[in-house]
């Protein structure tokens, strides 16, 4: 009896929307053991890449209010008979690498939602807090039909950007605060943001959620023009989760930056830049799981950082010493 199902049987499921079919795939694909990742290949190769949902990648500053933007946000974009999918990483611990993985139950109706899929994951203490293996979770949701595809990544920073790596839009949730959370913000997450989102901005938080939004659209205009933005983007905007308003309008300009970039080509352009990207970043990944498991590899740093930490040899040129090492063992 098999562990896993037979790739092209759990393929079939997952195609034919069978939401726990789909859950297993996004099991298998976020799995460290060699025989998982030769079935995970096998799988995605089964699944093709026919189906395309619009992908949308949200960060934000903690308590910013992402999970409840996100259920706010769904369930408004199920009421329109879309289906979606949220893949929400959580941060992982760097000392026992657990993680909480409490998003379905920040997001109970979303998660009650027929029409919606929620999948919390560790982020693995990837570099971003994006789970390496995110961009194939997102792959399976696409091949399982879903239009919409929202990724939650975790906390506010430049490794942050990576997420537009996997993403059709990037959009900035921030709440209503004064200059210095503007200063903290790092310019090249704004440089990445289609849309930034001034949460919150309900009760007596309303104005300065307007003021912060002005402050935001200012810094927006002072950045240098993208070649893949249409007049008047990106922009800043409010909006209120608890109370739903603007939420609308947030998906109103979504779509329309959307389309626009389907309609000049840039949307193929930036999806194949993405492919090019991770096709990288996996041979580099699989470099780095070499030096750690094969046995020559491995004697051979065991003794160039001896020779490291004695004095005998500079860093760089023990690492140079076993970069030869692993040239020596290429085809």
């Amino acid at each position: 009896m098999t562990r896993n199902p037979a790739p092209g049987d759990l393929a079939q499921r997952i195609r034919a929307g069978d939401r726990r079919a789909l859950a297993k795939g996004i099991t298998l694909v976020e799995s460290g053991r060699a025989d998982d990742r030769v079935a995970a290949i096998a799988l995605l190769t089964a699944l093709g890449t026919d189906r395309q949902a619009l992908r949308i990648g949200l960060s934000g500053t903690p308590g910013v209010g992402k999970s409840t933007f996100i259920e706010s946000f769904g369930l408004m974009l199920t009421g329109q008979g879309k289906r979606v999918a949220v893949l929400a990483v959580d941060p992982s611990s760097a000392r026992s690498g657990g993680s909480i993985l409490g998003d379905k139950t920040r997001m109970d109706y979303l998660a009650r939602d027929p029409l919606a899929f929620i999948r919390p994951s560790p982020s693995q203490t990837q570099l971003g807090g994006v789970a390496r293996r995110t961009r194939e979770a997102v792959a399976l949701c696409e091949a399982a039909g879903f239009d919409i595809v929202l990724i939650e990544t975790v906390g506010v920073g430049q490794s942050e950007t990576m997420v537009a790596q996997m993403a059709d839009l990037f959009v900035l949730l921030l709440a209503p605060a004064g200059g210095d959370e503007l200063q903290g913000v790092k310019r090249g997450i704004m440089e990445m943001a289609d849309l930034i989102l001034v949460n919150k901005a309900d009760g007596d938080l309303k104005s300065q959620a307007m003021r912060t939004c002005a402050d935001y659209a200012g810094a927006l205009r002072l950045l240098r023009k993208r070649p893949q933005d249409p007049e008047d983007f990106p922009k800043a905007m409010t909006v209120s989760a608890l109370e739903q308003h603007g939420l609308a309008a947030a998906w109103d300009d979504m779509q329309h930056l959307a389309n626009w970039r389907r309609d000049t080509g840039i949307w193929d352009e930036v999806r194949l830049a993405q492919v090019s990207y991770w096709f990288t970043e996996d041979v580099r990944q699989g470099l780095v799981q070499l030096l750690e498991s094969d046995p020559a590899l491995q004697d051979a740093m065991t003794t160039a950082k001896a020779q490291v930490l004695s004095g005998k040899l500079a860093p760089s040129v023990a690492a140079a010493q076993v970069l030869a090492a692993l040239k020596g063992l290429a085809p």
